[in-house]
């Protein structure tokens, strides 16, 4: 479960890099044919020209700045979730970590399934306080919550005649001491009959060889027992999923 998980993170990851890449590529493209006409226009002492490039040429190099230190942001910040251990916890934006995660669960997803597609709805409370957690341990927490969300939707949108939307949404709210999050996808739901069994290890409802049912049972221990906080499950069949997380700002040592 924990390999699955890294894979899909990891394409996730390689696609918001790609993104501000594609850009620093397009203008150094356009830039190197912008710098030959300069040339050309110095040549010929046509001043309005040369001038008229310039600023074109330093508008394409501000977006290459603003891109390359987008993909450096996003390496940045991978390389300090690689560096914590599971045990170092420190002050961490729950809306920022969730925010993160979803574009890279979605991303991960989209890089298994080009054809999959799903409208991302956020609703972060900014009266959240630091939590103190791993960044590393919720971020996986997240990860396999928003990975069945986006497989609750596929699924769905599978069987359904194309008039179906997926939506997954992601909501905060700070209650008290307590930082609460909510992930909800309009999917196929949880029988009643399944709901109870969801947390249990090796419990999975998906076909062989595509959940080895460790993910929520770990995601449990980790809010449960790492941190004394909350997580269940709400759901009703054909309609929705949600998944709760509450969390302590000061969690259990």
């Amino acid at each position: 479960e924990k390999m699955a998980s890294l894979g899909e993170l990891t394409a996730g990851i390689a696609h918001e890099i790609q993104n501000p890449l594609n850009f620093v590529n397009n203008f150094a493209e356009v830039s190197i044919e912008l710098a030959d006409e300069l040339v050309e226009g110095v040549a010929a002492g046509d001043t309005p020209s040369v001038l008229a490039l310039s600023a074109d040429l330093r508008q394409n190099m501000t977006h290459i700045v603003r891109n390359g230190q987008r993909a450096s942001s996003i390496v940045r910040s991978m390389l300090e979730h690689s560096r914590s251990s599971t045990d170092e916890r420190r002050p961490t934006d729950l809306n920022a970590l969730a925010d993160e995660y979803l574009k890279l669960a979605y991303h991960g997803m989209r890089a298994k399934d080009s054809s999959f597609n799903a409208q991302l709805v956020t609703d972060f409370d900014p009266a959240l306080l630091p939590v103190e957690v791993s960044a590393q341990e919720i971020g996986r927490v997240l990860l396999n919550v928003y990975n069945n969300a986006f497989y609750a939707v596929r699924e769905q949108q599978a069987g359904q005649n194309g008039t179906y939307k997926p939506v997954v949404s992601v909501r905060t709210r700070r209650q008290g001491n307590l930082m609460e999050l909510r992930v909800r996808d309009n999917g196929m739901g949880i029988p009643e009959s399944v709901r109870e069994k969801i947390f249990q290890p090796f419990f999975t409802t998906k076909p062989a060889g595509e959940g080895t049912g460790m993910g929520l049972s770990l995601s449990y221990d980790i809010i449960t027992s790492g941190y004394g906080g909350e997580i269940h499950v709400d759901s009703e069949g054909g309609l929705y999923t949600e998944i709760y997380i509450g969390l302590p700002v000061n969690p259990l040592p």
